[in-house]
């Protein structure tokens, strides 16, 4: 069966929808972010805690990365392989745009949503939290920009499914991926 890959801004449901995908269809996730923090640990960071990205370490981390293309470009050749084996939930920022393979999805949220998210996941202030939102959001759309010249949020051309994701529960959102999945991979 084709991968799903599901892509969006932070705290869009990427992860959550995609666990829930998983229960259902019996697939992995996987995401770029994983096979990011073990780079990350291999480089000496303290790679700590689910929501790593969101702290000094993290955003140390990803300035470090601007720098080094190799690091993105290594995450995407290994997800581009296990999305074009089939059976897996990828959570990635770029693998729609760059590799040919899998069923894709964005998933969209406004900022504020997004912020309201990050600070009830991570039990942080919502203020303290738009302002990590707001540098990541620049960070990667700068980031992908240099590293592909992707216009990251904004060219949606690569998707086969956009959902929005600011008023509706995650499980619905993963109900909306499996029929559209299901309408596209008929068993």
């Amino acid at each position: 069966m084709e991968s799903i890959v599901l892509s969006g801004l932070p705290a869009a449901g990427k992860t959550t929808v995609g666990g829930i995908l998983c229960d259902i269809l019996g697939f992995k996730l996987l995401g770029g972010g994983d096979i990011l923090k073990e780079m990350a640990a291999e480089r000496g960071f303290k790679v700590t805690g689910k929501e790593w990205w969101d702290t000094p370490e993290g955003a140390k981390f990803l300035k470090e990365r601007e720098s080094n293309p190799n690091f993105d470009k290594e995450v995407d050749r290994k997800l581009g392989e296990k999305i074009k084996r089939g059976n897996i939930v990828v959570t990635s920022y770029t693998a729609p745009w760059i590799i040919d393979a899998g069923f894709k999805v964005w998933l969209n949220g406004s900022t504020s949503k997004r912020t309201e998210r990050m600070a009830k996941r991570d039990g942080t202030d919502i203020e303290d939290m738009a302002k990590v939102v707001k540098l990541r959001d620049s960070e990667n759309k700068k980031l992908y920009k240099n590293l592909y010249n992707i216009d990251y949020g904004k060219d949606l051309s690569p998707f086969h499914l956009i959902i929005d994701t600011n008023e509706i529960t995650p499980e619905k959102v993963a109900e909306i991926i499996v029929n559209k999945y299901k309408e596209r991979n008929p068993r």
